[in-house]
């Protein structure tokens, strides 16, 4: 299915509570659930056909994209930042805030696994022997770079974050390795690193205190989201072989206030009402349908930062926190990803969740049947399950996510088979807007999307051992991105 004038898919409309859905954003993807797709000699629900563009940094074709949109490259892996340190690979989640003058500032996880050593200065890592981290760039909206240094470095498996409206990113370590458990799936040894597992914050244009915010759990952290309205830290697990759940953190103070988040607050994980241990991922039980509202509760975890005795398999130890939910009766996810707070809800990808598409092979590993779903928690307390990949030609496990400023969902891909960024209009439609066109390197996947505060650009990485960012710009007000 190449034609993006096909790609709407909106199965089942029924709410599992039976309830009117409120109006708010995506109030029309519900009520588009029983439509047509649109006929073939439509418009296109997005930008158009995608083919492939040069990059402006040096010619190389490196996306495909469509009619009138331009971007160039900058920091590959292996070039320098402009304090002299060597740019590390595994460019993952990433956040755009305003910048000096009419610069931006981006913040960039780099998800480095392994005891391979600190990148920049080992005095300043959290963990010396950990090559994980994140940097710091200040770039104009047609990546051209003025100024870029490591801003927190000797953390591990970086994967993503979110950007707090205090002025800060909070990174996300998806991991639990340290000296008090086994290796993880890579073998290697864990003997002398430091406990590792946890979120941490770096201040918009300097660098981080490297010190880890331990009350927000020692889990798989993949990505957060803040709400103002609730004063929580919403936080999706990646806990890639087991049930993942979906956790928010609750300071001792309003971050707003203090100017930073606070440790010693209270980490709890969403249950749904009178059901116990709901099996939103379907891999037990059918997968909810397209539409389905949960009433949800939250249960407080009593320790978040689990001593291990023993040196427990790393299996053991990446469960520890999420079984204090699960025998709490908090629900299960499959591999919970990109989160992002837009207009009162924070939306959040399962990358495996949902029904196995028909006619297609089952994932070949991790929790999770199907080709991913797209959730959205509303603030005042239910749950919706917004979309469902039909299959891997459609959308092939979402990842990172963010909004544009019509409030449409961009949405990184992490499939197997050629990765695409798409949209995910507020009417309910699916469409491309780009394609990894990196020679030899297709598969790798899109991490990072964010956009410049202004919306003129889009910031986006691809994500691997030899990894780099881009600028994309043009005529958002013609399409989905508007």
């Amino acid at each position: 299915m190449t034609d993006v004038r096909r790609r709407t898919f909106l199965k089942g409309a029924a709410a599992a509570t039976g309830a009117t859905l409120a109006a708010g954003p995506f109030q029309g993807f519900f009520a588009a659930a029983s439509a047509s797709p649109p006929a073939a000699d439509g418009p296109f629900p997005g930008y158009g056909p995608l083919s492939p563009r040069p990059d402006l940094r040096d010619g190389v074709v490196r996306l495909r994209l469509p009619r009138g949109f331009r971007y160039r490259s900058f920091d590959p892996t292996g070039a320098l930042l402009t304090d002299g340190t060597v740019i590390p690979g595994r460019h993952d989640g990433m956040a755009a805030f305003s910048g000096p003058g009419d610069l931006y500032t981006l913040i960039r996880n780099h998800e480095v696994n392994g005891p391979v050593g600190a990148f920049g200065d080992p005095g300043t890592a959290y963990d010396p022997k950990t090559g994980g981290g994140t940097t710091t760039v200040e770039v104009d909206g047609f990546g051209n770079v003025s100024r870029s240094f490591v801003s927190l470095n000797g953390t591990q498996m970086n994967c993503s974050g979110g950007p707090m409206p205090w002025g800060a990113w909070i990174t996300c370590e998806e991991t639990v390795n340290g000296n008090d458990v086994g290796p993880d799936f890579t073998g290697q040894s864990n003997v002398g690193l430091k406990k590792h597992g946890y979120i941490f914050e770096v201040p918009v244009g300097s660098t981080a205190a490297a010190t880890p915010i331990r009350s927000a759990g020692r889990f798989a952290h993949e990505s957060v989201a803040w709400d103002a309205g609730t004063q929580a830290l919403y936080m999706s697990e990646d806990n890639f072989a087991f049930p993942s759940g979906f956790y928010r953190y609750l300071p001792p103070a309003d971050p707003m206030v203090v100017g930073r988040l606070l440790d010693g607050g209270q980490l709890q994980m969403l249950a749904v009402t009178n059901e116990t241990n709901a099996d939103l991922a379907g891999v037990v039980e059918p997968a909810p349908a397209v539409g389905a509202r949960f009433p949800v509760r939250w249960v407080t975890l009593p320790d978040p930062n689990p001593k291990f005795r023993g040196t427990p398999v790393n299996d053991v130890a990446l469960q520890a926190v999420g079984l204090q939910g699960f025998s709490q009766g908090a629900a299960k996810f499959s591999r919970l990803e990109g989160t992002i707070a837009d207009r009162g809800r924070i939306y959040f990808t399962s990358t495996q969740g949902g029904t196995p598409p028909a006619g297609e092979p089952l994932p070949s590993g991790g929790y999770g049947k199907g080709r991913g779903q797209i959730w959205a928690y509303d603030t005042r307390g239910f749950l919706e399950l917004l979309y469902e990949s039909p299959s891997k030609e459609v959308l092939d496990f979402p990842d990172n996510v963010t909004t544009s400023q019509s409030g449409s969902l961009v949405i990184c891909e992490d499939g197997g088979e050629g990765n695409f960024l798409r949209g995910l209009t507020r009417d309910g439609t699916l469409f491309d807007f780009a394609q990894n066109a990196i020679a030899g390197q297709e598969n790798d996947e899109f991490a990072g999307s964010t956009f410049s505060p202004d919306f003129r650009t889009l910031f986006v990485n691809i994500q691997s051992g030899n990894g780099l960012s881009f600028a994309i710009w043009g005529p958002w007000d013609i399409g989905g991105f508007r």
